[in-house]
């Protein structure tokens, strides 16, 4: 009996993971009917983080009343593992998917219902959190979220709640706070910022970042991660001790990965999108990791895919798009077509013996 794993990441606007692996796995259905498929959904830490963890983990949810980016009344969650783990998606209520394009504000947007949801974790006892830091439609350093703790629990919050807090941030961005490679520079166009903004926004954080130094007698502002999500990270970072680990990493060893591949014959990864930048950390190159480790061929199926000799080169047995030449991208998005070329791709790519660990 064959066994094949399927670790897809989300293909972003279109499918989420969950999707994209049940659509690949009737694929694998079709060609090896009897085959053993071990589906993993997987995540860096943007959106559908907490979704992916509850599906795998024995998590339970608490829905609060919160505020969206521009402070409009939502309800949302964060999930809590039985270890009391809690896992806090910051896109639940900062996200950019939860406004409208003509909505984007990032001089106005605020992380504030991050800070609401923190807090109310916080009040119930809770000291070890996973945050996931993706798909944010904030650029306000975390300055939200601070008054939202402030808000909740009181002028002296940092004294009363802070003490032996274990905080994993969960993301694939190395950006610093400000500068050429910081949160506004690099992110703050796709949140909406043109140029007077962006330059508005660094210098925004610039600010913040000296005068929180002059504080507290250190400065987080330049560590690898501090601009994710706006500059979050860095008020995760400076005022709260927190360590920032690869999304991806972090959700293949609490599921203990590993373990899981120990008997495969194959591993089906992907994403929205493949190139060269796929080998700077995102899951489908985590998930080669393990697999080279193991001697197991890893394939790689993606809506777009450039680079393909790098992708080979890295290590991947297979790397195929799934879009057929010629498919507008618009019909690509749509996820009916989408789940639908990831079936024929992967019932494709089964017409081949992969016992040699090499794909044709």
């Amino acid at each position: 009996m064959k066994h094949i794993v399927l670790a897809i990441d989300s293909f972003k606007g279109c499918l989420t993971s969950v999707e994209a692996e049940d659509a690949a796995e009737t694929g694998v259905g079709e060609r090896w009917s009897e085959a053993e498929i071990i589906k993993v959904p997987v995540t860096d830490g943007g959106d559908g983080m907490m979704s992916v963890f509850s599906r795998l983990l024995a998590c339970q949810e608490v829905t609060i009343d919160s505020h969206d980016a521009l402070m409009r009344p939502i309800r949302a969650a964060y999930a809590v593992r039985a270890d009391n783990t809690v896992i806090l998606e910051t896109a639940l209520s900062c996200g950019i998917s939860l406004l409208n394009p003509h909505e984007l504000s990032p001089l106005r947007a605020t992380t504030y219902g991050v800070g609401e949801l923190f807090a109310d974790a916080l009040r119930r006892g809770y000291r070890r959190f996973v945050i996931g830091l993706g798909g944010s439609a904030t650029s306000d350093c975390g300055l939200g979220m601070l008054a939202a703790l402030r808000d909740v629990l009181g002028e002296n919050w940092r004294n009363q709640f802070l003490h032996e807090l274990d905080i994993t941030l969960a993301s694939d961005v190395d950006n610093p706070l400000f500068g050429k490679r910081g949160a506004a520079a690099v992110f703050g166009p796709q949140k909406g910022a043109m140029s007077e903004v962006i330059t508005c926004l660094d210098r925004r954080a610039r600010t913040f970042a000296r005068m929180a130094a002059s504080q507290l007698g250190f400065d987080h502002s330049q560590d690898s991660g501090a601009g994710a999500a706006g500059g979050l990270g860095y008020a995760f970072l400076q005022f709260m001790n927190a360590k920032v680990r690869s999304g991806a990493d972090v959700l293949l060893e609490t599921v203990n990965f590993d373990s899981l591949i120990e008997n495969a014959d194959l591993i089906i990864t992907g994403e929205g999108s493949a190139d060269v930048q796929t080998l700077m950390g995102k899951i489908p190159a985590k998930v080669l990791e393990y697999g080279l480790r193991k001697e197991i061929p890893v394939v790689l199926i993606a809506g777009k895919v450039t680079g393909t000799a790098s992708l080979l080169k890295a290590g991947f047995a297979r790397v195929q798009c799934i879009t057929p030449p010629g498919m507008p991208l618009t019909e690509a998005l749509k996820p009916g077509t989408a789940k639908e070329n990831i079936r024929k791709t992967v019932a494709k790519i089964l017409r081949y013996k992969t016992g040699c660990g090499c794909l044709p």
